[in-house]
């Protein structure tokens, strides 16, 4: 399992009453949601991602979640990120979910975005800055 020490940049997240289901804990749907807004946060913050009126948008083509441990409510969940892959048009990202504080994850996924042109929605090649952004999260993914 992943542990915090491989990822390069967290975010932290506070689980919602909502996000818990019928059985206690964070349905599964959610960690979805919180991939997606750690990615996103991450690429608006330091990839100046114009998510309004830019001509780039990324659009998810493959995601995968693995779940070791139970989140719920109330938990501030710390998601880890990296670059396992980047393209020209394309990154993979590889997220954690952590409990506050802890080494290992609670559950690790990867995430792949293909950028492409707002109007026609053809892949399209990264800005400098979401370059430069992805490149400082890029790590050598063990086996």
């Amino acid at each position: 399992m992943a542990e915090r020490n491989e990822y390069r940049h967290f975010l932290s997240i506070g689980t919602r009453w909502r996000d818990n289901d019928i059985y206690g804990h964070v349905n599964n749907i959610e960690y979805y949601s919180y991939f997606d807004t750690a990615i996103n946060t991450y690429l608006i913050t330091f990839g100046e991602l114009d998510i309004y009126s830019g001509t780039l948008i990324g659009v998810c083509a493959e995601s995968h979640c693995k779940f070791v441990a139970e989140l719920s409510f109330p938990e501030i969940v710390e998601a880890g990120l990296r670059v396992e892959h980047l393209g020209t048009s394309s990154v993979r990202y590889g997220i954690g979910l952590f409990r506050k504080g802890d080494v290992a994850a609670a559950a690790e996924g990867w995430f792949v975005h293909v950028f492409v042109d707002r109007s026609n929605r053809r892949p399209s090649p990264l800005t400098p800055a979401l370059r430069a952004a992805l490149e400082a999260l890029q790590v050598t993914v063990r086996s």
